[in-house]
């Protein structure tokens, strides 16, 4: 990463173990590189965390002289600090106030890249922010019209063409469209990266519908948009039956499936990536890389909570920082 690139960490819920998996990947990292970082969020939660990971770091303002003290962009709660390990309104708050300043810091270019802690999206509604979780809520924020998720691990990667809405909605969603989209975007990134991916579209119905026998989604809107993407000189192929097109993928066969909706996209990622799969946000105009575990309310203010997955995320988002966007 370039030096002088920064990195925005967003606390997430603060009831959860978001500013423990944080102090605990920064301790982990060398201290002059703990310099690329601010912390969007609240001092006092993370001495907290700090308290019971043992970690010894210490935080000041991000304005601050330069020294051994990770920077932290404070954020006003309006409230008491909220209760470790159980769902609350000002925790949600909280963690939408936090998304709200980085994504500022990054549309104003103080901040090259957004790495989110996780948030409560029951916190999160109960607070009033009726969002399907970040993916929503940064496209809101940044005004995009939507955005795709990406599920990145180093043997298997995925993208969706929908995530938090119900099965039925998800059926619905998987048009010729938004399927073409969802392969464009997976495309683009890969280019930034320097790579031109093989994709594979992966089928909605069993075995992709058996010409008609258990769905015509399948042929009729699926395949019209692989045909579509191919025009566009996209290496891709599908659509194709999703109980082996995963396994395709993990040894070797395509760089990214396009999945059709959340479970299908995540259950293989998190079967094969659980503690390292990332969460990346395509299609805004920031760049936004998240851990790929909940608020975990269960262990949280134990000291326990694994921060490899943090690490992961910072090492993608650091990926990204060097590489510049690029177009179809």
């Amino acid at each position: 990463m370039d030096r002088n690139a920064k990195v925005a960490v967003t606390l997430g819920d603060p009831a959860g173990v978001g500013p423990e998996v944080i102090v605990k990947a920064l301790a982990a990292l060398p201290r002059e590189e703990r310099r690329d970082f601010v912390i969007v969020g609240n001092v006092e939660a993370l001495e907290r965390a700090d308290r019971v990971t043992g970690t010894g770091l210490r935080f000041g303002p991000a304005d601050a002289p330069g020294d051994d003290r990770i920077a932290v962009d404070e954020v006003a709660l309006g409230a008491a600090l909220p209760e470790i390990g159980r769902v609350s309104p000002i925790a949600g708050d909280a963690s939408v106030r936090y998304i709200t300043r980085a994504v500022d810091l990054a549309m104003s270019g103080q901040a090259d890249v957004i790495v989110t802690a996780p948030i409560n999206k029951e916190a999160m509604n109960l607070a009033g922010h009726h969002h399907d979780g970040h993916t929503g809520l940064l496209a809101h924020l940044t005004g995009s019209k939507s955005s795709f998720m990406l599920l990145a691990s180093e043997r298997l990667n995925t993208i969706h063409v929908s995530t938090h809405i119900s099965l039925k909605g998800a059926i619905e969603r998987a048009k010729t469209e938004r399927v073409l989209a969802t392969i464009e975007a997976g495309h683009r990134h890969f280019l930034r990266l320097g790579k031109t991916a093989r994709i594979a579209v992966a089928g909605l119905n069993p075995h992709c519908g058996e010409n008609g026998l258990f769905g015509t989604e399948d042929t009729e809107f699926l395949a019209p948009a692989v045909e579509q993407a191919r025009a566009k000189g996209i290496d891709v192929v599908g659509p194709i039956s999703a109980d082996t097109v995963f396994a395709r993928a993990y040894n070797g066969a395509f760089d990214l499936v396009i999945a059709q909706y959340h479970d299908q996209g995540h259950i293989p990622i998190k079967l094969v990536a659980f503690d390292t799969a990332v969460n990346v946000s395509l299609g805004l105009p920031i760049d936004r890389v998240s851990v790929d575990h909940g608020t975990a309310f269960d262990i949280a203010g134990t000291g326990r909570a694994n921060h490899v997955n943090m690490l992961s995320a910072i090492a993608y988002a650091r990926l990204m920082a060097r590489s510049p966007r690029r177009e179809v």
